[in-house]
């Protein structure tokens, strides 16, 4: 996911672009793998991108930017994303029987992409899995490049505590959206969410909902929660994508509830894009944190394009993820606003 903080196992920024035009060495002549200008040939390879679909916000710029980070090397990109999980099941498999030289994968159901992932190790086909790990049973059986989701739940907690003290809270209620709750990623947000939780009791969640990283489904739970728990109810809430935790905002508007400040609603994400930047700005999302999808896009094309030309990356690398507040906002604002 390329941003301008530091970076766990990965090489960042502009050097992280200079690999992808010259992966194989320093000049088309002395290397195979390059092209007459110098840029890195991968023509006659194939990537089966099994990831998640463009009707989802943080999948359709995740797609958009690896394909244009692949494009000058001249693999060819097999698209077969969905946001269903049987439906990526399918595709797998599928993937698998035509033998592409990787297959590229988000899992949306980590028990049901076991499987098939051991399918995919017999049959000699490398897998890349991006954002969320596999089941720990096939871990070894992948290569990876992950979001530090834990940490991103533990940022979040940090940003509830630190809202309902900065109002003298000496007590309040919490509803949290959560992804998709068969999906290592949300699991994990939740257990880095919990952790930190547990060391303010006076804080506590009241009710837990899988809105399926969808923010139409997040509203529609949202206006439920509100409505269910009442306008004195709940104090705080967590939606794990910023287009989750807007959607609570715009619900809470509607409920007439006041937002932020002394007294409103605290708010907040756990992966930013730029709509959720304006909201911290305008004092409305109390805060997020980093994770944005063009970033990881970046390093898992980057790190493709090692593993394709014989460079050997390490097996597993790591994204060092950021808590985002109005305190520093400006210094991620370029990072989390190209989606």
């Amino acid at each position: 996911m390329f941003r301008t903080g530091s970076r766990v196992g990965v090489i960042a920024g502009a050097l992280g672009l200079t690999l992808l035009n010259a992966a194989c060495g320093d000049g088309a002549a002395s290397d195979p793998a390059s092209s007459g200008d110098g840029s890195t040939s991968l023509a006659g390879k194939t990537i089966a991108l099994v990831g998640y679909g463009n009707s989802n916000p943080w999948g359709a710029y995740f797609n958009k930017v690896f394909t244009e980070q692949l494009a000058p090397t001249g693999v060819k990109i097999d698209d077969m994303t969905t946001m269903d999980p049987g439906t990526q099941v399918q595709k797998f498999n599928q993937a698998v029987a035509r033998k592409p030289d990787l297959i590229a994968l988000s899992i949306l159901d980590t028990q049901a992409m076991v499987a098939p992932i051991k399918k995919a190790k017999a049959a000699g086909v490398p897998v890349l899995a991006f954002d969320g790990p596999t089941d720990p049973s096939v871990a070894t059986e992948v290569m990876s490049v992950l979001s530090d989701n834990e940490k991103l739940g533990e940022f979040a907690a940090q940003n509830i505590i630190e809202g309902l003290k900065a109002q003298g809270r000496q007590s309040g209620k919490i509803v949290v959206l959560t992804g998709t709750k068969s999906m290592l990623v949300t699991q994990d947000r939740m257990k880095g969410f919990n952790t930190v939780m547990a060391t303010a009791p006076q804080y506590t969640v009241v009710d837990e909902q899988d809105a399926n990283w969808d923010p139409q489904l997040s509203g529609t739970i949202a206006q439920q929660l509100l409505a269910k728990h009442g306008r004195d109810g709940v104090q705080a809430a967590y939606g794990m994508a910023d287009y989750m935790a807007l959607p609570i905002i715009q619900a809470a508007k509607q409920a007439g509830l006041p937002i932020g400040g002394k007294d409103g609603l605290i708010v907040t994400s756990s992966n930013c894009f730029k709509a959720g930047i304006e909201s911290i700005r305008a004092g409305e999302l109390y805060g997020t944190a980093t994770e944005d999808p063009g970033t990881i896009a970046k390093q898992t094309a980057d790190y493709a394009v090692r593993f394709l030309t014989g460079k050997n990356p390490p097996q597993s690398e790591i994204v060092k993820e950021e808590r985002v507040t109005a305190a520093n906002v400006d210094q991620f604002a370029e990072q989390c606003s190209h989606a």
